[in-house]
């Protein structure tokens, strides 16, 4: 018995007592009050229970702060309440005894036979066996410490095995890190982040070829952000597509009564405390669950503000709810770190790719968000980016943003919670990863301009848009929405450069096709006046600076000018017509 003893001992060293359920450092772990998110816990604790459905794993997936970890607490407290919790791991990127792989597959094993001395006796055999085992692969681990011993557990005569706790749970799979590195440097940083995914995909790879491929009684049920790991694993052509029952929370489920039930619940109890049950009204609810757009983390950062114990709660929630950037409190503070961790680390990881020297990660990724009612393809031509160039960018940020299909064959960014564009909007919140809306606007006119200049001499242009290529639908799209009267100064060089080379003789090839003006304006010709009003602006913004080039900037404006004012004569005697 000694050197089971010996095995067991050595096992516990190898173990993360902070990822347990019950740890007590997670002592006020976030979970989901009563009477929220009912119908969810009950999907997930339905397929928990059906020892018949066909697919052993399950996925949850959701955007940051959508609630996975408060949802996998709860079922955990669920699963142990009725003695079916096997294991339970609970990562956290924040807690290095707790972040690596490296102790998931030990601690999921002493939590096994923790209360099962035939299958403890197993494991520490293991162990005992191979000491070094710790050191190995994840699924050599899975294999030695969890399948090997439970089979020898199910040939034993000595235990009834359909009474085995069978839940296995592994919460925030996207925040498993690599193994620890001294590594300081943006690139150090950056092959960090590839080792911490490889490690998430061996962890996945070790529980479909270990766990499901062996004939075992277990339900495994992991929550993550869509990030890279799970996201290649679960979509078509991932080694897990078609295994696994998904889950994807945010897409699924609308919280947003969920939101109401939680602050409502929670500014009650402050009430008692105060003496003041009257101290907020149903429109400051209904005002913070708007805001909220349906993600708990936002009504949780609100309330874990307002109920700071040494400050007045009334005071507090109108400090949340008139808010402004001048002011020195931070109510937002925990959101606020949390988008800051995920875009730093994102931008890292792009901007270290060979083929995107050069490119500002910020600047892109702000430009499509700016725009993001616009057709990402469309937008990313106009930015000389490959068709691709959307999917790239957003590569580790799927759990703020998505892309949605807007149109046959049209897709257009979308942001998850309204809080993600209300942090990148303000220079106080996003500090070092703030980017003006000017620079925006002046980095997409400058690339307007080069796209006009670059565009292929145009004869005709078909009627429709989605008749037209890709180079032509860029050249009415940088054509009509050239403004140049924001930011004249900041670019003059690029408009000097844009006159030289003929980009307004461009402009007026377009223009003088037949029906050129009718299809680039989509014949509205109020717009086309001020679209022409913008550009006088500017080239009487340039006029003393640079004379030469307002000259050739009036002489097509003129002509455009009386172009226009032609057209919208011949539309008013049509309707006198009419009308008549």
């Amino acid at each position: 018995m000694q050197w089971c003893l010996a095995g067991w001992k050595l096992l516990l060293k190898n173990t993360a007592p902070n990822a347990l359920h019950n740890s007590s450092v997670r002592y006020d772990a976030p979970k989901c009050d009563e009477d929220t998110r009912v119908e969810v816990i009950s999907e997930l604790m339905e397929w928990i229970r059906d020892h018949d459905h066909p697919q052993r794993l399950m996925c949850m997936t959701g955007a940051a702060g959508s609630g996975k970890s408060a949802l996998q607490q709860s079922i955990a407290e669920c699963c142990a309440d009725e003695n079916i919790l096997g294991a339970a791991y609970f990562i956290s990127a924040a807690d290095p005894n707790r972040n690596t792989a490296s102790t998931v597959i030990p601690t999921i094993a002493y939590q096994l036979g923790l209360n099962r001395p035939i299958l403890q006796r197993f494991i520490a055999a293991a162990v005992e066996h191979d000491p070094l085992v710790f050191s190995r692969s994840l699924k050599t681990q899975m294999d030695a410490l969890v399948v090997r011993p439970f089979e020898s557990l199910r040939g034993s005569e000595d235990y009834d095995i359909s009474t085995f706790p069978y839940a296995l749970l592994i919460d925030g799979l996207d925040e498993c890190q690599g193994e620890p590195s001294t590594t300081t440097t943006d690139l150090g940083r950056v092959k960090i982040k590839y080792k911490a995914e490889d490690r998430q995909a061996e962890l996945l790879s070790a529980i479909k070829n270990s766990l499901l491929n062996n004939d075992l009684p277990f339900r495994i049920f992991i929550a993550s952000r869509p990030e890279w790991a799970i996201h290649t694993a679960l979509h078509t052509g991932g080694s897990l597509h078609g295994l696994v029952y998904h889950i994807q929370l945010s897409d699924q489920y609308d919280a947003t009564e969920d939101m109401r039930r939680y602050l409502r619940r929670r500014f009650e109890d402050i009430g008692l405390r105060i003496r003041q049950p009257n101290w907020f009204s149903e429109d400051d609810i209904e005002t913070l669950v708007q805001a909220g757009s349906g993600q708990f983390v936002y009504v949780a950062t609100v309330f874990k503000y307002v109920s700071e114990r040494r400050a007045s709660p009334v005071h507090m929630l109108k400090t949340v709810l008139n808010w402004t950037p001048e002011q020195a409190t931070r109510p937002f503070e925990a959101l606020d770190i949390l988008y800051t961790n995920i875009l730093s680390d994102a931008k890292e990881a792009y901007e270290a790719v060979d083929s995107h020297s050069g490119r500002n990660f910020l600047l892109l990724f702000r430009t499509f968000h700016y725009y993001r009612s616009m057709n990402t393809d469309l937008l990313s031509a106009l930015l000389f980016l490959e068709s691709n160039a959307v999917e790239i960018l957003t590569l580790d940020l799927r759990s703020l943003v998505y892309l949605k299909e807007n149109g046959p064959g049209s897709m257009e960014l979308t942001v998850y919670h309204k809080s993600l564009s209300d942090f990148m909007n303000e220079a106080s919140r996003a500090k070092d990863l703030f980017v003006p809306g000017f620079r925006v606007e002046t980095h997409l006119a400058k690339c307007y301009m080069q796209r006009i200049i670059e565009s292929p001499e145009l004869h005709s242009l078909p009627d429709k848009r989605k008749d037209m290529s890709v180079p032509e639908k860029c050249l009415i799209t940088a054509i009509s929405e050239l403004d140049l009267s924001k930011f004249a100064i900041a670019i003059d060089d690029q408009i000097v450069d844009f006159t030289h080379k003929g980009g307004w003789d461009k402009i007026n090839m377009a223009l003088s096709d037949p029906s050129g003006f009718g299809i680039i304006f989509s014949h509205d010709w109020n717009y086309a006046s001020s679209w022409i009003g913008y550009l006088g602006s500017a080239a009487e913004d340039l006029k003393e600076r640079r004379p030469e080039v307002t000259a050739i900037m009036n002489k097509y404006i003129e002509k455009w000018k009386h172009f226009i004012e032609e057209k919208k004569r011949e539309d008013d005697a049509q309707r006198q017509f009419w009308f008549s």
